[in-house]
């Protein structure tokens, strides 16, 4: 794999969150957002014309939370939700999770170190604290699920979700680039876990540039080996873009 290129002005930037923007933490709570990141991420949207996205696995109510005061164009639970640059949200209707939430409530009050987090159309069964009981996460909720064809199965670092299926960060990046200001920009898909492969899939045949944030197989043709790389390209990026033409750059939406 090789370093990303410079960002151009005509870039359209998608950015996951956990992994790439802010170093993943023992839980979903724990993390810390470096002070500096959202100042970026505002100088970046103003300098490509507002085609910036975060696209995760997080709910956007929550990213918007982290991000504040920024409220950018989001994809969130893996593209259940999305949030247009104009501020339009679009949501899919939630499946019903009861059986899996009992699953995953049962598995968390017999085994310690596991973690249930209750989205709005799915449920996240975090291991971090415990790898070892990867197999027994696994198994339990596949045989949830075994005949419950809406919904699947998504395995994310020391992580479980199950989510509706036939929705993810690649159908997300793909809508977003069908409306403006990213429409017609190449595409830039920044992300570090199995989930956002979909989005390389979708990114490098139109011309595009994935980077997988740290170590993996991938199918992303660069590669940043963590949050703080991500953070640096970034930076460079804001310069190179803040010196480029200013006919180049446009208003955010």
């Amino acid at each position: 794999m090789q370093t990303p290129p410079r960002l151009t002005p005509d870039a359209a930037l998608f950015l996951d969150f956990d992994g790439t923007l802010v170093a993943i933490a023992e839980t979903p709570e724990a993390i810390e957002v470096p002070s500096a990141l959202i100042p970026l991420l505002s100088d970046l949207r103003d300098l490509l014309g507002g085609a910036l996205a975060v696209v995760s696995g997080r709910q956007i109510d929550v990213l918007d939370r982290f991000l504040a005061p920024l409220r950018l164009p989001a994809a969130g639970e893996h593209g259940v939700q999305r949030r247009s640059a104009e501020g339009e949200m679009q949501e899919s209707r939630p499946p019903d999770l009861t059986d899996v939430l009992d699953t995953a409530n049962e598995l968390a009050r017999v085994y310690e170190g596991l973690l249930v987090e209750r989205k709005h159309a799915a449920i996240a069964l975090h291991y971090r604290l415990a790898p070892q009981l990867e197999a027994v996460c696994r198994d339990a909720l596949l045989r949830t699920i075994t005949d419950q064809s809406q919904l699947e199965l998504m395995h994310g670092k020391f992580v479980f979700e199950v989510k509706p299926a036939g929705i993810n960060k690649g159908i997300a990046i793909d809508a977003f680039m069908r409306e403006a200001p990213f429409v017609g920009r190449t595409p830039v898909f920044a992300g570090d876990d199995t989930t956002d492969e979909s989005g390389f899939a979708v990114v490098q045949p139109r011309g595009g540039v994935a980077i997988k944030v740290g170590s993996g197989p991938s199918l992303a043709l660069h590669r940043l080996d963590s949050p703080l790389a991500v953070f640096e390209w970034l930076v460079e990026a804001r310069k190179v873009l803040a010196e480029s033409p200013s006919e180049s750059k446009g208003k955010p939406a």
